[in-house]
């Protein structure tokens, strides 16, 4: 036997004496985040919406629990996105409304996108071995800044989105691209983490023929164009849960429904008619916007409940109770974050405060009591309170145990709330509490004082520099 071919031979006896290795098998859950856009708490059929049928989205509350008291970030998209991507409140990067183009973004002292250097909740996930992807709505930039960062630059291996740069997903495609990263991660063996951020109820209301003719014996058509685009997007949820009992992964993935803030309302009596949008392409306006909040007072673009308490569903079989319903937990979108990251067994880095808290604990049934952390909010309020506009004076809120404080701009007028005995703002106790009523009001301005005064890192765009 040649010197080369001994060697060989006795390379593979000595590796046939040895016990295999085997690679440890990754356990970790899968992590399906389904963001809705406008989508208010009323609905849902399973919330008892009179018309709208969500039946896969019934399924999730049916086979997890259902958590009333959750909270976004703000009353709008693009700060409520940032909230849930850094696990921090969106005024410390100076983001209190949508981003739009460059000259609006100027003048309403924005960025022009989310600084993409920012710790991330895609990243961690990432660097802790789990694939990553977006699908759907992004609105982290704007697709009419062409040389805002990529949903990739964020920490994502795969995405297909719209309200970015670069090439526009079409909207009713974001589930079978999930489905199929969904996949190509069972076929590797590796825990996944899926963002899944749908278009509807935003406008325009794209519809199709096949969701119309759901509805077509209502009496109001713009009834039945917000039925059918519900209908629409609750469909494209039930192929993805039914892609996960396909691959028999269901009883390993973490899925949750909710919604970036609460339902848009067109003023009067508006009929419907085409719009179109640079990203998503033509559809029905904002006649069709019929979207409740079961009695909670305001909607899109307000801090009272009824702009930032939206659904928020859960289901982790065998980790969360099937069928239940917690209407005492305070769970805010700052928290996903540190509790996506708990349990994924991803580390936050040196030095990051995330303004959330881990709420595992919540989620598997052992909530507790009070919420230590207390949760805040900065929008763009118009003082003085318009006739036309009753719910959008408010520029700053907080919310601290069972307190919430509501304030205009420069605190000189503010409401007070047992926001745990009075979900539906109704009584207003100010003037009985005053001493809650001090300390939430110190609270708020101490926490004011923290706040940027402007944008800062790489957040602007080359056109503030070559105005149109």
């Amino acid at each position: 036997m040649k010197p080369l071919a001994l060697f060989v031979a006795l390379a593979l006896l000595s590796v046939s004496d040895a016990p295999p290795v085997i690679a440890a098998e990754d356990t970790r859950p899968n992590i399906l985040f389904v963001f809705a856009d406008d989508w208010g708490w009323g609905d849902l059929s399973c919330h008892g919406h009179p018309y709208v049928k969500t039946p896969n989205i019934d399924r999730l509350a049916k086979e997890g629990t259902d958590f009333t008291r959750f909270t976004v970030a703000s009353g709008v998209c693009s700060p409520s996105r940032t909230a849930v991507m850094t696990g921090h409140f969106p005024a410390r990067y100076n983001i209190d409304g949508h981003f739009a183009w460059v000259p609006s973004n100027a003048k309403r002292n924005m960025p022009d996108w989310l600084d993409p250097s920012s710790v991330t909740l895609p990243r961690l996930l990432q660097q802790s071995g789990y694939a990553t992807a977006h699908f759907g709505k992004w609105h982290l930039s704007n697709n009419m800044i062409p040389d805002s960062p990529l949903p990739s630059e964020y920490g994502y291996d795969e995405y297909g989105a719209f309200n970015c740069a670069g090439e526009q997903m079409p909207v009713h495609e974001d589930a079978q691209h999930t489905i199929a990263f969904i996949e190509k991660c069972e076929r590797e063996g590796k825990p996944f983490f899926v963002n899944l951020w749908v278009h509807e109820p935003h406008t325009p209301f794209h519809t199709v023929p096949k969701y119309e003719w759901r509805f077509r014996d209502m009496e109001s058509a713009p009834d039945a164009i917000y039925a059918s685009v519900l209908s629409h997007a609750d469909d494209r949820i039930g192929d993805v849960l039914n892609t996960l009992d396909r691959l028999e992964i269901a009883d390993d993935t973490l899925v949750i429904f909710s919604s970036d803030n609460g339902p848009a309302r067109a003023g009067g009596n508006a009929e419907p008619t085409l719009m179109y949008d640079t990203a998503t392409g033509a559809g029905w306006g904002t006649g069709a916007s019929k979207g409740i909040t079961a009695g909670r007072k305001g909607h899109k673009a307000a801090l009272y409940e009824g702009g930032i308490n939206v659904p928020f569903i859960a289901r982790w079989p065998g980790k969360i109770a099937p069928g239940a319903i917690d209407d005492s937990s305070l769970i805010s979108a700052v928290d996903l974050l540190p509790t996506f990251c708990e349990i994924a067994g991803a580390e936050l880095p040196e030095g990051y405060q995330p303004d959330g808290i881990s709420q595992l604990a919540a989620l598997t049934g052992s909530p507790s009591e009070v919420r230590e952390k207390p949760l805040f909010w900065k929008m763009k309020g118009t003082w003085p309170i318009r006739k036309a506009a009753p719910y959008h004076w408010v520029a700053y809120a907080i919310v601290d145990q069972n307190w919430k404080l509501l304030a205009n701009e420069d605190l000189s007028y503010f409401e007070l709330y047992d926001i745990a005995q009075d979900p539906y703002e109704k009584t207003d106790l100010k003037s009985s509490e005053s001493v809650a009523t001090d300390v939430l009001l110190a609270k708020l301005k101490q926490w004011k004082s923290t706040l940027p005064s402007q944008p800062s890192g790489s957040v602007f765009s080359t056109e503030r520099d070559n105005p149109k």
